[in-house]
């Protein structure tokens, strides 16, 4: 999401300025020391490293995430305690915190370098997280793909009419197409944003998931598309990482009837949401253009750049 409707009060844009002045805050908070934290990345979420402490500081761009937020600290510690590796939430700290208006939460630090896991091990990850089976007490919501974009639509700002008009028209095709999909894999508990970018190995080399507040309940299927989608139309991953993903994991989406539509909006999901930003960044008006005039086209979607 970007500098719009959802900024708090007294801030315009979601910038590293602002992020640092909430981290400041939220470290006086909990006790730990922000000086010389490192800003990891800044999008969805202010990512930072403190220099001081093993622990990681989220802050998220969205000041209603308050909910997600609180869900992704309940599944953090199921998860830890079914000994499932993923990432864990700092002990002994109040949280999710609300700080100047932004959501706050305190994990800890894998290492102190970034190592993505391969294909290979997201394969293993999901295939375990998908035979575990969620208590009800974690209250995780069903997957509802096309609330979220109705709701991203509203909010853009800095964008042609012709193109919103066209990104609602194509919303309401693929919400009809999408009703008649026939799954096949099982209904259930999945991580809702499934992709190496979220499997991090730890300071021993295991593979574990971050990431975690997109957890809900929907069909399998969903857990899979991205990884199918950076292969197949965006050529981030090689023919060899994904069939060794592919029999890791025991099912190739891309041989699903309705893996087509699936991928259709996964990339309109991508597109609405750099949309948000376009206001505040050239960078992601440009990208922003791009996509909408290759989705309108048919066009190669080889250029797509990843944010």
């Amino acid at each position: 999401m970007s500098a719009s409707d959802d900024e708090p009060r007294g801030e315009t844009e979601f910038t590293a300025e602002t992020a640092e002045t909430a981290l400041r805050e939220a470290c006086r908070t909990a006790g730990l020391d922000p000086y010389g934290a490192e800003l990891l990345r800044l999008g969805s979420n202010a990512v930072y490293r403190l220099a001081g402490s093993p622990v990681i500081v989220r802050i998220a761009r969205d000041p209603g995430s308050m909910e997600s937020m609180t869900r992704a600290v309940r599944v953090a510690r199921w998860l830890e305690g079914e000994g499932f590796p993923a990432t864990r939430v700092v002990a002994g700290v109040e949280q999710p915190a609300l700080v100047g208006g932004r959501v706050v939460t305190f994990w800890e630090n894998a290492q102190d370098r970034e190592e993505f896991a391969t294909l290979d091990e997201l394969a293993d990850l999901l295939r375990w997280l998908h035979w575990l089976e969620e208590p009800e007490e974690l209250r995780l919501p069903y997957w509802e793909p096309f609330g979220t974009v109705w709701e991203r639509l509203s909010r853009l700002e800095g964008v042609a009419d012709e193109d919103r008009a066209f990104l609602r028209e194509r919303t309401e095709t693929l919400q009809k197409d999408y009703d008649r999909l026939d799954f096949v894999l099982p209904f259930g508990m999945i991580h809702g944003d499934a992709n190496v970018g979220n499997a991090l190995r730890d300071s021993a080399g295991r593979p574990l998931l971050i990431d975690l507040d997109g957890f809900c309940l929907a069909q399998r299927e969903w857990d899979l598309i991205l990884t199918a989608l950076y292969y197949d139309r965006f050529g981030w991953h090689t023919r060899s990482e994904y069939e060794g993903f592919v029999h890791r994991y025991g099912f190739d989406i891309m041989n699903w009837p309705g893996y087509p539509v699936l991928a259709d909006i996964r990339e309109l999901m991508m597109t609405v949401w750099l949309g948000q930003q376009a206001s505040a960044s050239e960078r992601s008006a440009t990208e922003f253009a791009r996509r909408v005039e290759d989705i309108r086209s048919g066009g190669s979607r080889r250029d797509w750049q990843p944010f």
